[in-house]
C-alpha cells in the first residue's frame, strides 16, 4: 500500500488536481534560485524541485547525515535554527515544512519575524492545523510538538493559506512510520479499513484545500515585501 501511495502522491495528473504539498512547493519555489530549508530533517521535498542553490539546516545529526548522503541540498548547517542568524535577504526563500509545531509558540513567533527578514521572496511554511500531540520519533527529541498554529494567527501574520491531507476529522497522532516525504498522507488515518479511509480522506482534498479551517495541515505562504522588511 505505501508504494502505490507514493507513486500516486508523485504522479504529475494526480498532485495537480489534488494539490499535494510537493505539487504546492513546486509551483511557490518557481523562480526562486536560492533557499533555506530550516527543519530540513532527512528527506526534504524539495528534492523535488530544482532549486539551484539550497541550505539545509537540522538540529539532529542524523537526519542531516542522511540528507547529504542523498545530496539534497547545496550545503548543510548543524545548529538549532533558533539560534541562527542571517543578513537581510539572504535567501530569495525561506521554508519551514512542518517545523513550528516542535518549539513553544512564542519561540515560533520570533523565529517567523526572523525568516521574514532573511527572505526576499518569500517564506514557506507547512505545519498541522491547531496542535497535534506527538513524541520523539527516530531518537529525536526534536520531533516532540509543543505548540499549534491556526489559520486565523496565520492570516493575521499575513500568510496566505491552503488546506492539506483532507478533511482533519479523519486523522489523528502521527505515527512513528516514515517513508519519504509522505507520512502523513497515510500513516495518520484515524479509522479501519485504513485503505478505504485513506481513499476517502484524500478525495476530500479536493475541498479543504480550498478550506484550509477544515484541513488536516495546512500550507501557508507570505510573499516579502518592502513593508515587511522595514
Amino acid at each position: 500500500m505505501v508504494k502505490w501511495i507514493d507513486v500516486l502522491y508523485h504522479n504529475p495528473i494526480v498532485s495537480r488536481v489534488f494539490h499535494t504539498s510537493v505539487y504546492c512547493l513546486k509551483r511557490e519555489l518557481t523562480g526562486c534560485r536560492t533557499v533555506l530549508d530550516l527543519g530540513c530533517g532527512p528527506d526534504s521535498p524539495i528534492r523535488h524541485c530544482a532549486v539551484p542553490y539550497s541550505v539545509g539546516v537540522d538540529a539532529f545529526q542524523p537526519y542531516l547525515d542522511a540528507s547529504r548522503e542523498k545530496k539534497i541540498h547545496s550545503g548543510y548547517i548543524l545548529a538549532d535554527i533558533t539560534s541562527l542568524e542571517f543578513p537581510l535577504q539572504s535567501f530569495d526563500a525561506v521554508m519551514m515544512v512542518e517545523v513550528l509545531e516542535h518549539m513553544p509558540t512564542e519561540e515560533g513567533r520570533m523565529l517567523l519575524d526572523k525568516v521574514e527578514r532573511w527572505a526576499s521572496k518569500k517564506v514557506i511554511v507547512s505545519c498541522p492545523n491547531g496542535y497535534l500531540p506527538q513524541h520523539s520519533i527516530d531518537g529525536n527529541p526534536f520531533q516532540e510538538h509543543r505548540s499549534g498554529w491556526t489559520v486565523d494567527e496565520m492570516n493575521r501574520r499575513g500568510y496566505r493559506a491552503w488546506g492539506m491531507a483532507g478533511w482533519k476529522f479523519l486523522r489523528k497522532e502521527n505515527e512513528t512510520q516514515t517513508v519519504g516525504d509522505t507520512n502523513a498522507i497515510y500513516a495518520t488515518v484515524r479509522f479501519r479499513p485504513k485503505l478505504f479511509w485513506l481513499i476517502v480522506s484524500e478525495l476530500t482534498q479536493a475541498i479543504t484545500y480550498f478550506s484550509p479551517k477544515l484541513a488536516f495541515e495546512v500550507f501557508y505562504v507570505k510573499e516579502i515585501g518592502m513593508d515587511t522588511l522595514k
